[in-house]
């Protein structure tokens, strides 16, 4: 069988037909490297170009997503039973004080779309706890803020990864509505993203992936 069942599936933000696929590829002996790279990755690097292009939207993107974590969750152990690696470990929260987590989500799941392995903090997420995940094997920190009274708090962050000694061994990325290019470049951050597409591309880069 092909896998553009399942990178059809995905397109189309079907979830349950991207579980259906992914558990026929499975069935039908492909290997879950294989699955993961030519159906699910391949499918959410489509999305993030017809995002970027303006044929897809927020929701679309959103729906896609949770269509690929629907395939992927079915994958997930045949990955780890195969010792399958991901293209690299990333810590994303919203900052201290900040509840918002549209964005941030959409994030999380286009990163794992990438192969990437994301572990979320969730929201209003002390500058410690970004530090204490970020030495359990993370290359790079995502910080989200939506409001102009929190995004302050990105830089406690990296003040605290200086503070903890890891700061040159994690690179920092921000995003949300009110951040910019520039606040990044200000608070000593090594990058910013104004969408989910490029923080994927953003964080590909960083980490050379």
């Amino acid at each position: 069988m092909t896998l553009k069942s399942v990178y059809d599936a995905v397109l189309a933000g079907d979830a349950d037909g991207a579980k259906e696929e992914v558990q026929a590829a499975i069935n039908a002996g492909l290997s879950p490297e294989k699955i993961l790279n030519e159906g699910l990755i391949l499918a959410m690097s489509e999305v993030g170009q017809l995002f970027e292009a303006g044929e897809y939207f927020v929701p679309e993107m959103l729906i896609a997503a949770r269509a690929m974590q629907a395939g992927l969750g079915l994958l997930k152990p045949h990955l780890a039973a195969e010792d399958v690696k991901s293209s690299g470990k990333v810590v994303i929260g919203t900052v201290k004080g900040d509840l918002h987590d549209i964005g941030k989500n959409l994030v999380g799941m286009m990163l794992e779309g990438a192969g990437f392995e994301v572990v979320d903090l969730g929201t209003d997420v002390d500058p410690a706890k970004f530090i204490e995940e970020a030495k359990n094997g993370a290359q790079v920190i995502g910080i989200s803020a939506l409001l102009t009274t929190t995004m302050n708090n990105m830089k406690q962050v990296i003040a605290a990864a200086e503070e903890a000694g890891i700061r040159e061994d994690v690179k920092i990325v921000i995003g949300g509505a009110p951040v910019t290019d520039e606040y990044a470049q200000q608070i000593g951050a090594d990058g910013f993203a104004p969408d989910a597409s490029s923080a994927v591309r953003l964080v590909q880069r960083l980490v050379g992936a």
